[in-house]
């Protein structure tokens, strides 16, 4: 029996319909959870020697929330202090749209971390300016919210510069950095933050917010690929290197199609060894 032309343009819209729903049973089911360890070497203009090589743990965009579990945050605590780095980075976003509900909840997840050299956090466009700022605090965890501190590592100094989301200025920026003597690590949720680090000639920057695009369809790529200087991984302006996580959660929708949750592990390199 011959097929007609409606029988076949409606075996294909079939066939999508179940690929499309498949890959969202997939990205629901299993790819969200599937928590990788991504390991990367940042370039740094004037790295000490004694800093090569330093190794430091970055978690960010918790999203902690009613469809981002106390398990999904366990595991990804457990696989960074398994990875034995100097110094742990958290880039924001710890729960979803300020939910009170987690606040506590998601700083107690969080309070089994440690370093040798301290654990420092950032404050995403998630996490209001108080309660969730008080609630890591309260578990040793050292925020810096427009602010900067001194480390002294191998003998050697680093300075972390930690900025909130609504920081966007060049001229704020600057106000952190100013006086700065050392090699500055700026620690800034937003990527797009990558112009005036280069502007002000800052050398290394870390961040998350983009969640790696989070869904990423084949030959179509990422919907928020245009907003951003990059989604994930390593990106250049000028003499500023950045490194871009895409996080741990998920937000808006549940789901990650080719863009797995990672838990970062930042090596610093002297730029003139990459």
């Amino acid at each position: 029996m011959p097929i007609t032309r409606r029988a076949a343009l409606k075996g294909v819209v079939v066939t999508a319909v179940g690929t499309l729903t498949g890959v969202g049973s997939y990205g629901v089911g299993y790819e969200r959870h599937h928590l990788e360890t991504t390991n990367t070497e940042l370039p740094v203009s004037g790295l000490p020697p004694a800093l090569d090589g330093l190794r430091i743990g970055f978690l960010t965009d918790i999203h902690h929330s009613a469809t981002v579990s106390a398990d999904d945050v366990r595991h990804a605590v457990d696989r960074i202090m398994a990875a034995r780095t100097v110094l742990l980075i958290l880039g924001g976003d710890y729960v979803t749209w300020g939910d009170r509900a987690f606040v506590g909840p998601v700083a107690e997840l969080l309070a089994p971390l440690t370093s040798p050299n301290g654990v420092f956090a950032i404050l995403g466009n998630h996490d209001d300016d108080r309660d969730m700022p008080a609630a890591l605090t309260a578990k040793h965890i050292q925020v810096l919210k427009d602010a900067r501190t001194r480390l002294e590592i191998r003998g050697e100094p680093l300075e972390l510069a930690g900025i909130r989301f609504w920081t966007r200025k060049t001229t704020e920026i600057a106000r952190v950095i100013k006086g700065a003597r050392d090699t500055v690590l700026l620690l800034a949720h937003d990527p797009r933050r990558l112009d005036a680090a280069a502007e002000l000639d800052v050398p290394a920057v870390l961040s998350g917010h983009t969640h790696g695009g989070q869904v990423v369809l084949p030959g179509v790529g990422a919907i928020a690929r245009r907003s951003f200087p990059v989604l994930e991984g390593l990106a250049s302006r000028e003499n500023t290197w950045m490194f871009v996580s895409r996080g741990v959660g998920t937000v808006y929708v549940p789901i990650r199609i080719n863009c797995p949750p990672e838990v970062a592990i930042v090596t610093l390199k002297r730029k003139s060894e990459i």
